[in-house]
């Protein structure tokens, strides 16, 4: 059947799963093209600031969605994390910041590093100092060294809760950046008249401009500790997640750009999923919302599992989450390095028994610590993301399907013989399609449509989902 001959066709499928009598196949465009607008490089916004002053309250104040991860305990954001913001109609990038320590030893130290580099990067920076302890021995180095930029920065007196404490901010001009903008993040008081003066200093475009239209946008998951930002780290070729051998450092998803293969990548470094989700708490519980929301906003996941370790449950939960959001997959089996022949092949028992569900997953081994094969990841990704976006034409489609069903015909059921009559690609993003039939397909027979499509036009690295619309009776007396 070509596509032509779709205009002959005298049923379509309603949305209760059956055909109707229409005649409006005209007005279906089957091959229309999907795909994502452009994505145009907008100015950064760093908030920077000692830990616990508010600052991750202040931006989700600022995009008005809870995104940053908040907790009454200091340090609860250690990473660089950037969130898209709108504010007046026009876009920025919003990068919240782990607190700034200079005498930091350790973690701290990483996380003192993360917001050094985003003085350096951002187009604008906030510095949230708490009007109610007023400025301290920390809030007076992180100004000295911000006077020295060439940066716009906006100095951020926050928990002014009334006119009363308004007074006790004004101190706050001793640190030589100027007025202080006095605000509340928790109760939203000035924030909008803190977004009109961030405008007024905020460039039209990134100063660096590198901005790149469109980067394909790639979510690391795993369970914690995994390495998943020391692969990222390894990408990037920067310290741009903080790596420690305390398992859960991520608390939030954080957003890189990566120059891989030729091309620039979006790669989302993502919180490790405990156990049970119901049993987090705090920090923990907004943690794994987040990486739920981080798994949905990527095209394609790249699921690290250590190798040498027993595949868990929590890998397998993890899979399961990108396997239900329809995502593209590249299963990247971590620690290579560590990997003896012995468990080598108990590893490949384990793949046959536990990821049976993804055999078309692609599977990379690599080590994040040295840097072992981790570009074989990025023809990994190219595969995965054409054939989440790949569309078979409905001639070509429906050509093969008459081959295969005349070979191998549907069971029959209630002693009838099912007929397949044609089929459509309603979809990308995964790859769906639409058998239109005169009776029910078995769970089976899908599977084995869905290996066959596989075999003849390659979704390596996809799912593919597979609808069935059945055949209204009509009723002969009319």
């Amino acid at each position: 059947m070509s596509d032509h001959d779709l205009t002959d066709v005298t049923e379509v499928f309603a949305s209760d799963g059956v055909w109707t009598d229409e005649t409006d196949w005209d007005d279906v465009d089957l091959d229309a093209p999907e795909g994502d607008e452009p994505e145009l490089a907008v100015p950064t916004l760093a908030v920077v600031g000692r830990p616990n002053v508010g600052k991750s309250t202040l931006v989700n104040r600022i995009i008005g969605r809870r995104e940053a991860v908040v907790e009454d305990v200091p340090g609860v954001t250690r990473d660089r994390v950037s969130y898209e913001a709108n504010w007046a109609g026009r876009r920025f990038m919003v990068q919240d910041t782990g607190g700034w320590e200079p005498d930091a030893k350790g973690m701290q130290q990483s996380v003192a590093r993360q917001a050094e580099l985003a003085m350096r990067t951002a187009d604008a920076i906030l510095l949230v100092v708490d009007a109610v302890v007023g400025a301290t021995a920390t809030d007076e180095a992180v100004a000295r060294v911000l006077r020295r930029s060439k940066t716009p920065v906006i100095l951020v007196a926050n928990k002014v809760d009334d006119e009363r404490a308004e007074a006790e901010a004004a101190a706050l001009w001793s640190l030589g950046l100027g007025e202080p903008r006095t605000v509340s993040a928790t109760h939203g008081r000035g924030t909008g008249d803190l977004l009109d003066d961030v405008l007024e200093v905020l460039p039209e475009t990134p100063r660096e401009g590198t901005g790149v239209a469109g980067p394909r946008r790639v979510a690391l998951v795993g369970k914690p500790n995994v390495g998943k930002s020391s692969l990222l780290n390894k990408l990037t070729g920067d310290e741009r997640s903080v790596v420690h051998d305390v398992a859960g450092t991520t608390v939030d998803p954080v957003d890189s750009l990566v120059e891989l293969g030729g091309k620039v990548w979006r790669f989302v470094d993502t919180a490790g999923l405990r156990k049970r989700v119901t049993h987090a708490s705090g920090a923990e519980f907004y943690a794994s919302l987040r990486t739920r929301g981080a798994i949905d906003a990527a095209e394609v996941a790249i699921l690290l599992i250590d190798a040498s370790e027993v595949i868990s449950e929590q890998d397998l939960r993890v899979l399961s989450m990108v396997a239900e959001a329809g995502r593209a997959l590249v299963i990247a089996f971590n620690k290579w390095d560590l990997v003896d022949e012995d468990r080598r092949h108990q590893l490949e028992r384990e793949i046959d028994r536990d990821l049976a569900r993804v055999p078309w997953a692609s599977r990379v081994n690599v080590s994040a610590r040295t840097g072992r094969a981790v570009q074989k990841l990025v023809p990994a990704l190219e595969t995965a993301l054409d054939s989440w976006d790949k569309r078979i034409p409905t001639g070509r489609l429906n050509s093969w399907l008459k081959d295969v069903v005349a070979a191998t015909p549907p069971p029959m059921r209630g002693g009838r013989l099912p007929r397949v009559m044609f089929a459509t690609q309603a979809g990308t993003r995964p790859p769906t399609f639409v058998l239109f039939t005169t009776g029910f397909l078995e769970a089976g027979y899908r599977r084995f449509l869905e290996r066959r499509l596989r075999e003849e036009f390659n979704f390596d690295g996809s799912p593919v989902r597979i609808s069935v619309r059945i055949r209204e009776k009509r009723d002969r007396r009319k």
